[in-house]
C-alpha cells in the first residue's frame, strides 16, 4: 500500500490562521517544533482541569512514522509542554492512500482509533496542473452537462466576500434544517473573513472567497473557499430549496476550480465524501456529485488517539460514543 502525503506547506488545517480562527472559539493554540517542521496542537477544556489536545492534519510524517510509534514519541514530547490536566492526544492524520476502493489502516496498538473523525478522512482531490478543457474532459459528461445548464438557464456566480456573509448564512441555515447537519454560529464564518482584512498580523495569511449563485437577483447557492499554498479547499457550502433543478452547485464549483488555478494553486480539495459508493449511505448524492468532477480519491486514516491520563480517557470515550449516538441516531430523526 503506497501512502501518499498530500498536505505539507498547503495545509490550512496547520496554518497559523487557523490556529488564531480556533483560538477566537474556545481553543489554545499551541506550536511545536518537529525536526525543523511546525505542529500546530489546539487544546480545549472539556471538564474542570482536564482538557484534550488536537492536532488537525498534521503531524506531516512518512508512512513507517505514522502508524503509531513515531506519534507516540512525538505525543509524550509534546506533552511536557501541554497543560497537566490533558488527559489524551488525538492526531487527525494528513496522508492517506488514493484510491476508489474504501481503505483499512492497520495502525499499531500505540494509538486508539477515535469514537469519531473530526475532519472528514475521505475527499476528492481535483489536479489544476492542466488547462481548462483538459479539466473538464477528466470529469464525467452529466457534471459537464450541469456546469452548461445551470449557465443556460441563467445562473450568475460572482466572487464576494464578508458582504454576502449574512444572505449566505441565512441559506446554511437551512441547508442544515434539511439535511440535518450542525453548523457554527454566524460569528464563526464571519470571523474566517476578518481575519483576512488588510492589516493582519497573521503570516502566510490565506486567502477566503465566498462565491454566490443568483438567479433573477434571488441567491440559490454559495460555497467558502480557502487558497492557501498551492491548494484551494471547499471548506463550507449552502444551497437553498428553491430552483434545485437549476443546478447552481456546479456552476459554483467550476467558478471555484478556475479562480483557484488562475491564482497559482494547483489543487483543489473537495474536503469530504462518504468513503464509498453506497446508495444506502444518507450522503450517497454528495459522492456521486464530488466525484463528478474528476478528481482523484484519497483516503486518510481519520483520527487516532494517545492517551496520557487513560482513567479519565475511557470516561470521555463513554461520554463522546453517547454524544454521537444521539446526533446520529436520534437527532438525525
Amino acid at each position: 500500500m503506497e501512502f501518499i502525503n498530500p498536505t505539507g506547506s498547503s495545509n490550512i488545517l496547520q496554518s497559523p490562521f487557523w490556529g488564531s480562527l480556533k483560538e477566537a472559539f474556545g481553543w489554545k493554540p499551541y506550536s511545536f517544533n518537529y525536526n525543523g517542521v511546525l505542529i500546530l496542537v489546539l487544546v480545549r477544556k472539556v471538564f474542570g482541569k482536564y482538557s484534550i489536545a488536537y492536532i488537525p492534519h498534521g503531524p506531516v510524517l512518512s508512512v513507517d512514522d505514522q502508524t503509531g510509534v513515531n506519534l507516540k514519541e512525538i505525543g509524550l514530547e509534546i506533552k511536557n509542554s501541554l497543560p497537566t490536566g490533558c488527559f489524551a492526544l488525538r492526531y487527525d492524520l494528513p496522508s492517506g492512500v488514493y484510491q476508489t476502493d474504501p481503505v483499512m489502516f492497520n495502525m499499531k496498538p500505540e494509538l486508539e482509533k477515535a469514537s469519531s473523525d473530526i475532519q472528514p478522512p475521505d475527499t476528492v482531490i481535483i489536479s489544476l496542473k492542466e488547462n481548462e478543457e483538459d479539466i473538464l474532459s477528466r470529469m464525467k459528461s452529466k457534471t459537464r452537462y450541469n456546469i452548461r445548464l445551470s449557465f443556460r438557464k441563467g445562473v450568475i456566480v460572482k466572487k464576494t466576500g464578508i458582504e454576502s456573509l449574512d444572505d449566505w448564512y441565512r441559506l446554511y441555515e437551512e441547508t442544515s434544517l434539511r439535511d440535518k447537519i450542525t453548523i457554527h454560529s454566524k460569528s464563526y464564518y464571519r470571523k474566517i473573513f476578518e481575519l483576512s482584512f488588510e492589516g493582519s498580523e497573521l503570516k502566510e495569511d490565506p486567502e477566503r472567497v465566498l462565491f454566490r449563485a443568483d438567479y433573477n437577483n434571488q441567491l440559490l447557492a454559495g460555497i467558502i473557499v480557502a487558497l492557501y499554498g498551492n491548494r484551494a479547499s471547499y471548506l463550507y457550502g449552502a444551497s437553498s430549496n428553491e430552483n434545485r433543478n437549476l443546478m447552481p452547485a456546479y456552476a459554483l464549483q467550476w467558478e471555484a476550480l478556475k479562480f483557484a488555478k488562475e491564482n497559482g494553486c494547483t489543487e483543489y480539495d473537495l474536503f469530504g465524501i462518504p468513503p464509498e459508493d453506497n446508495p444506502d449511505h444518507p450522503m450517497s448524492g454528495l459522492y456521486r456529485f464530488k466525484t463528478g468532477f474528476g478528481g482523484d480519491i484519497l483516503h486518510r486514516p481519520g483520527c487516532w488517539d494517545l492517551p496520557l491520563k487513560p482513567v479519565v480517557y475511557k470516561l470521555y470515550r463513554w461520554a463522546e460514543t453517547v454524544r454521537l449516538f444521539y446526533y446520529k441516531k436520534i437527532r438525525k430523526r
